[in-house]
């Protein structure tokens, strides 16, 4: 293995994990959202300072293999409503925006609202009717539409929408489309369910654009370093490619799939069969379960509880996080899931922020040392924070600063132990696995709230995500529904698609033959999916050929991680060694001195009891009282609580 660098762009902070043959390197810096393009090199340049003692990002881009690259860009707006307004074109007759805002009233009437025009199919196959056909396109602008997505319910959607297209084209200057661009449902997915084509097509129309400007422009300046390899786009399906092979809805929830490959490795080798994990971020908390060294993954995801065309690993991200705003309403304490972001952060950042987070309720329990904070490259103020939480948590509540609080850390660890609960089983064998710069902070807590007595903290949870992101592969998947004669259907959908992975592999730089194809057929059937491996004989089963559906699945993938058969013990050793302390607020009781442990000093078998704090550049972690530590094998971390 050569050097790999992983770049995992969150809403607040980017992290950033240089792999190489003996070590990795990891660092972070502040996301930059008035320009993505700024983080990602900042990221480059600490990484270089990291990799070789000085900045040299053209001696790394020089020899680096490949930098991979996810982003929660697109979740966060989403989580918070931020983006584009969404026109949709339907044709007449056509229920779809009414069985779309059923299944999710909110998110439908914020995507698109009453911004639907119709057209008739008829008038669509006749050229002489192309004017009045488009006029449907000046409507949708003159409401506030500034992106369009058709989508025609009709068993020919595919071949309406290619019409429509042509006549945009012939009937609209460039000019005019490119300002306002269309998405053609058929074009992005090919699926039966209109429904799932329309959601798929609304939710990546909307993410597009908070992709598209600064990935482009990131690959061009990559360019000018003459980089060997394209920038590769980590996607949430697990595997990498070329930003021009991304779509929009590709990278949504791709930075915690990153995290979820990371907790799968880290499960086999504790051999874990019940971890829940949190990866707590600056926006979003990350919630995913992995069960006996599995991810679970559904074939048609959902994205907000909407469904879409494509897979996606089953992951929560409730917007809270360490920069969400906490506010009074109604008398009580909100969590999120509005958040401060990067630009201008929590109070406490000194970036004109005036909102209360935890960031700034941590530092004022004493848990964070601003002159440590983020490897002390960003000063704290400790008044920012207190003035934040006295207007606006304090004082609403007719309490004192100091008594907030501890309310204000319960309520923050009850809301996310409350989307563990709801999200997988807890039982007596579920551990939790903290990480994310936030995660492990308030872990204890949280896994108290969820009945769960043995946590683990990575010893790279700071940038958990981003290490994940290093067991992918480059490779591209494709699907196709089998329509009239299946079998005649068959042998020619498997020779474009096989055809089109071929070239988009030998695009990323594979010739073929150096790359795998897997083929599969999933048949449904009164509801019910069954699935069939394509051999060399290329045809449909018999129990296959009474089904409802059959939908063609085409993989190309150049495999590039290998299988870390590791397996990691964990034992008492020394016990672990404080050289300083930090007074903590405890309430009621006061300031409290307990000792510090810098994880960094740490060897394995090094162990200790609550409370205590354990930290290194970019995490801190509060041991509560009856908790204990151990520092495993690999320099990972055991959290357990009582005689666990």
């Amino acid at each position: 293995m050569g050097m790999l660098i992983n770049i995992d762009n969150g809403g607040t902070l980017t992290d950033i994990c240089v792999l190489t043959e003996n070590n990795f390197y990891k660092t972070k810096t502040l996301t930059t959202p008035y320009d993505l393009s700024k983080c990602f090199f900042d990221g480059l340049r600490s990484a270089s300072k990291a990799v070789y003692g000085e900045e040299n990002v053209a001696r790394l881009l020089a020899e680096v293999d490949h930098i991979r690259y996810s982003t929660t860009q697109g979740t966060n707006a989403i989580v918070e409503r931020k983006g584009p307004r969404l026109g949709l074109i339907i044709n007449k007759g056509s229920t779809l925006p009414a069985r779309l805002r059923e299944q999710d009233p909110e998110l439908y009437d914020f995507l698109i609202g009453d911004r639907v025009s119709e057209v008739e199919l008829a008038d669509v196959d006749d050229e002489s009717k192309g004017a009045d056909t488009t006029s449907v396109i000046t409507r949708l602008t003159s409401v506030g539409a500034n992106r369009i997505v058709v989508c025609f319910e009709s068993e020919k959607a595919d071949e309406y929408e290619a019409q429509f297209k042509r006549i945009a084209f012939d009937n609209y200057p460039r000019h005019l489309l490119g300002a306002v661009p269309m998405l053609f449902a058929s074009e992005l997915a090919d699926d039966v369910s209109t429904e799932r084509r329309g959601w798929t097509a609304m939710i990546n129309s909307f993410l597009h654009p908070a992709m598209e400007n600064f990935l482009y422009n990131a690959e061009n300046r990559l360019r000018e370093y003459r980089t060997k390899n394209p920038l590769l786009i980590f996607r949430n399906d697990g595997d990498a490619s070329r930003v021009a092979k991304t779509i929009a809805v590709k990278t949504y929830s791709s930075g915690p799939r990153g995290g979820m490959e990371g907790v799968k490795t880290f499960s086999k080798q504790y051999n874990l069969s019940n971890v829940l994990s949190m990866d707590v971020g600056g926006t979003t908390t990350d919630i995913g379960h992995v069960i006996d060294h599995s991810v679970h993954e559904q074939r048609r995801g959902t994205v907000e509880g909407v469904p879409i065309s494509f897979g996606l690993s089953a992951i929560a991200s409730p917007g809270v996080g360490g920069s969400s705003i906490l506010a009074v309403k109604n008398g009580a304490i909100q969590v999120g899931p509005e958040s401060v972001g990067a630009v201008p952060g929590p109070a406490c950042f000194g970036r004109g922020g005036k909102n209360a987070t935890i960031t700034d309720v941590n530092l004022l329990l004493g848990l964070l040392d601003p002159s440590t904070f983020f490897g002390g490259g960003l000063a704290l103020d400790l008044e920012r924070a207190r003035t934040a939480i006295a207007e606006n948590i304090a004082a609403p509540l007719g309490i004192t600063a100091d008594e907030a609080l501890l309310k204000l850390r319960d309520a923050f660890e009850q809301k996310i132990a409350g989307e563990l609960k709801s999200f997988g089983d807890i039982d007596s064998d579920t551990v939790l696995l903290a990480f994310g710069g936030a995660g492990p902070m308030n872990a204890c807590g949280i896994a108290e709230d969820c009945g769960i007595s043995t946590v683990f903290v990575p010893k790279m949870a700071a940038v958990f995500s981003a290490f994940g992101m290093g067991s992918c592969d480059i490779g591209q998947s494709y699907s196709t529904v089998l329509t009239g004669n299946r079998q005649q259907a068959l042998e020619a959908a498997y020779a474009a698609l096989v055809e089109r992975g071929e070239r988009d592999m030998f695009a990323e730089g594979y010739a073929k033959g150096e790359y795998e194809v897997v083929a599969r057929l999933v048949a449904e059937k009164a509801g019910v999916e069954s699935v069939y491996v394509l051999g060399h004989t290329i045809s449909i089963p018999q129990d296959m050929a009474k089904a409802d559906d059959v939908t063609l699945e085409v993989s190309v993938r150049k495999k590039l991680k290998t299988e870390d058969n590791k397996h990691a013990g964990v034992s008492k050793g020394a016990q672990a060694k404080s050289t300083k302390n930090r007074s903590l607020f405890a309430g009621g009781a006061g300031w409290n001195d307990v000792p510090v442990y810098e994880v960094n000093n740490m060897q394995p078998g090094a162990h200790g009891t609550g409370p205590a704090i354990l930290e290194e550049e970019f995490f801190t972690c509060l041991v509560r009282e009856g908790w204990e530590f151990v520092v495993t094998e690999l320099g990972d971390i055991r959290l357990t609580k009582g005689d666990k």
